[in-house]
C-alpha cells in the first residue's frame, strides 16, 4: 500500500516540549522508539492504553491531514514545495499553549490567532494538488463522525472536514478519555507539562510527518524552517 504524508507543525526536537509529549506519549517519532518512563502518577501500561491513536501519529498539530499522493505527483516534488513554501513565509507566534480538554481528549491550544489561521488555510489550499482523492470507504468512515453540513463539503473538496473556518490547531495528548479517567489524567498532564508551558511557542516550522503503510506509526521524516524576513502570509 502507498504512504500518506502530512503537514504538521511540531517543535525542534531540542525543544523540552518535545521531549515531555514523547514521554507521555511514550514514542518518538524521529528515532521510532519507544519511551518507556513513567508520569507519575500514572503508570506507563495505563497512560499507553489511553494514548493508542495519539501515539501513533506522534505529537503534532495538523495543518493539513495526512495524504495519499495524486498518481502525477512525487515525494520528492512534495519535499522540494514545502522548501519552496516555507522559504516564502514567516514565522508566527502562538505565545502560551493551554492544556484543553477538547471533545474529551486533551490537547494544547494557544490563543484564538488570525494569522495562523491564514497560514492553515494556504498551506491546504497550496499542497491540495498533491492530494489523491479519498476512497468511498474513506469518505464514509469520516461522514459517521457527525459532520456538520460545512464539514461534509469540506470533506468533499478537500479529503479533511477540518479546514478554513474549521480549523483549529492543537496538539493532541490522548484518545477520547471516559469520565473515569478525565479528572485523573488531566491533573497529571497539567503536573507534567506545567514547566514547559510557561514559555511562548513560536511556529517557525513545518514538518512532513510519513505513514510507510496503514496503520504504521508516522514518523517524523523532514522539516523546513519558516524564513525570518519572509513574505507574510
Amino acid at each position: 500500500m502507498a504512504p500518506r504524508y502530512a503537514i504538521y507543525y511540531a517543535p525542534d526536537v531540542s525543544d523540552p516540549l518535545w521531549a515531555r509529549a514523547n514521554q507521555w506519549l511514550g514514542r518518538d517519532p524521529v528515532t521510532g522508539s519507544m519511551v518507556r518512563e513513567p508520569i507519575p502518577p500514572l503508570g506507563r501500561e495505563e497512560l499507553d492504553g489511553l494514548t493508542v491513536s495519539a501515539r501513533r501519529y506522534g505529537f503534532h498539530a495538523t495543518i493539513k491531514a495526512p495524504m495519499a499522493l495524486a498518481s502525477d505527483a512525487s515525494e520528492a516534488e512534495l519535499q522540494d514545495a514545502l522548501a519552496r513554501f516555507a522559504a516564502e513565509h514567516a514565522p508566527l507566534y502562538l505565545g502560551r499553549l493551554e492544556l484543553v480538554s477538547l471533545h474529551g481528549f486533551l490537547a494544547l491550544i494557544p490563543q484564538a490567532n488570525e494569522a495562523l489561521q491564514d497560514l492553515a488555510a494556504h498551506v491546504v489550499e497550496s499542497f491540495e494538488p498533491f492530494r489523491a482523492p479519498l476512497s468511498l470507504k474513506d469518505q464514509a468512515r469520516r461522514a459517521a463522525a457527525g459532520l456538520t453540513p460545512r464539514q461534509q463539503e469540506l470533506l468533499g473538496a478537500y479529503g479533511y472536514p477540518y479546514v478554513f473556518e474549521e480549523f483549529q490547531f492543537h496538539m493532541t495528548l490522548t484518545d477520547r478519555l471516559g469520565k473515569a479517567d478525565h479528572d485523573r489524567v488531566l491533573a497529571a498532564a497539567e503536573a507534567w507539562f506545567a514547566p514547559v508551558l510557561a514559555t511562548s511557542v513560536r511556529l517557525d516550522r513545518i514538518c512532513l510527518f510519513v505513514e510507510p503503510s496503514p496503520g504504521e506509526p508516522f514518523r517524523r521524516a523532514t522539516e523546513y524552517r519558516l524564513r525570518d524576513g519572509a513574505l507574510g502570509v
